[in-house]
């Protein structure tokens, strides 16, 4: 049993009403704590006869002129106690806490003014039941069938979704896997999302289909073998690419591919180069010309199919439209980490010849072309109604405002899309946010950071908690309810913050 099911077990069942014990009402577990201990969660404790925050605050330190960081991030130093502003300082949700129960404010509402605007910003930590990941995975080859059930650990924790250009998709988590199913499936899948989020790595297995590694921001291990590149394009899209360094070198290129296998002489860009008919065959579905469809089915081999031999896709050649003996053929996949040289016998059958230096050039040029293949994860939540209530007394004027673009959302410190529709739907590259961000209750759920910043003069129309407006100053000096230790940290580069010309222009 993993770390995370043993901290879901030892979590306590019933009340105990011990002298050395306090209730913590951060999540609704609920847990009595002894002193010198944490709940189930790791992230409260009792110390000196109080409930504490034992993450610290992270405050993100902005350079004033150029928005890039101050020093290099990921320092470990813990605030100085200096409370002078050397930067311009943003109070992330990272560490502050919740607003469970959700009647009462977020934990910290900051204000500061930035170049004449007067900003306010709603930090909470969010209790994400309602959440889930979705990882690209850059790679051509075939790691399951769409729809597939991803399991880690044994237990189902989302599936293979649409692949996307150059890549493999998985939707993991969500409300279903995370209380929906058994306890052992919750469990894992709030462990998986909890790794993924934290940029660790996680082995999935994917019924009929591969074992794979995924960690945000490294190259993905499928069947045991690291990927190193992303494809340029299909076959099509690679002839359009690179017909013209072909042009007089070979008599015909055959680009592999499991969903678009291109054929020069056939399209379009060959026609415009003035490309002669070859004869040749294709045994698929032919699409337009020069572009075919089910050469064969998905796999780990040439161009993401189950091909060992490029041969195995040509057909009979035909003498009366071009083929003859001695014609030349290039088949590549579209990594160029498969490509083979043929040439036609007095049979017309393909024999293949030792690889000439002449064609070396163009198929390093489409490895070159070609990205380092990389694990994509991005959370996705949604912000219901009990967290919005810790922003605002009325939680719909705050979705109106994000979606009037008054209100810009940040998790971590870190950018975030809004899904268009209804309630506040977002989603956030993980590699966008300090490490270790995210965190978990063991209801299960995730715990998210997430920030609302927004004009004072808005969010006092909004209804919003007034009263309960601090300075980044007073943060600082004093932390928050749960006596949290602050840390002031270089903000990650690309992170710019305020959006002032958002926030200027919505009036």
């Amino acid at each position: 049993m993993n770390e995370l099911a043993e901290r879901f077990e030892s979590r306590a069942l019933e009340e105990n009403k011990s002298n050395d014990k306090l209730r913590c009402d951060a999540c609704p577990v609920m847990c009595y704590i002894a002193e010198g201990r944490t709940g189930a969660c790791d992230r409260y404790g009792n110390f000196g006869g109080r409930i504490v925050r034992c993450d610290p605050v992270t405050i993100l330190e902005h350079a004033v002129e150029t928005g890039q960081p101050l020093v290099p991030f990921g320092q470990d130093e813990p605030w100085s106690g200096n409370p002078v502003n050397t930067g311009r300082r943003f109070v992330t949700a990272i560490g502050a806490g919740t607003t469970y129960p959700d009647y009462k404010p977020a934990p910290f509402i900051v204000s500061q003014e930035v170049e004449g605007v007067d900003l306010v910003t709603v930090v909470t930590e969010g209790i994400f039941s309602y959440c889930g990941v979705k990882v690209k995975i850059d790679t051509d080859r075939h790691i399951g069938p769409e729809a597939a059930t991803v399991r880690a650990a044994g237990e189902a924790v989302g599936h293979v979704s649409t692949a996307e250009y150059g890549s493999q998709m998985l939707s993991l988590g969500g409300v279903h896997h995370l209380t929906g199913g058994s306890k052992a499936e919750g469990r894992v899948t709030c462990d998986t999302l909890l790794s993924l989020c934290n940029k660790q790595p996680v082995e999935l297995t994917i019924d009929g289909g591969e074992t794979v590694i995924v960690q945000a921001g490294q190259p993905p291990v499928i069947g045991g073998a690291v990927e190193s590149r992303m494809r340029v394009g299909c076959g099509s899209a690679t002839i359009g690419m690179f017909a013209s360094q072909w042009r007089g070198l070979v008599d015909e290129v055959v680009v592999v591919d499991d969903h678009i296998t291109g054929v020069v002489s056939e399209h379009q860009a060959g026609k415009v180069l003035g490309w002669e008919d070859t004869g040749i065959k294709i045994v698929g579905r032919r699409s337009t010309p020069g572009r075919y469809f089910k050469v064969s089915e998905p796999g780990t081999g040439w161009g993401g199919t189950m091909l060992e031999d490029p041969l195995d896709i040509l057909g009979t050649w035909n003498p009366k439209k071009g083929a003859r003996p001695g014609l030349s053929i290039l088949m590549v996949s579209t990594t160029g980490e498969h490509y083979g040289y043929y040439e036609l016998d007095g049979d017309l059958k393909p024999v293949k010849m030792p690889f000439p230096d002449r064609l070396r050039n163009s198929v390093e040029l489409i490895a070159d072309n070609c990205e380092p293949a990389l694990c994509s994860v991005l959370f996705v939540g949604g912000a219901g109604g009990s967290l919005r209530a810790g922003v605002t007394e009325n939680p719909v004027n705050l979705t109106r405002s994000v979606h009037r673009l008054q209100t810009y959302v940040t998790c971590g410190g870190a950018p975030v899309y809004i899904w268009p529709g209804g309630g506040i739907t977002l989603m956030v590259d993980v590699t966008r946010l300090p490490d270790n961000a995210f965190g978990y209750v063991p209801t299960p759920a995730l715990v998210a950071p997430i920030e609302f910043t927004l004009r004072r003069d808005h969010y006092e129309q909004l209804g919003g908690h007034v009263s309960d407006i601090r300075t980044v100053e007073d943060v600082l000096a004093k932390g928050g309810e749960f006596l949290n230790p602050r840390v002031v940290t270089p903000a990650p580069a690309g992170n710019d913050w305020p959006p002032l010309a958002q926030l200027r222009l919505r009036q």
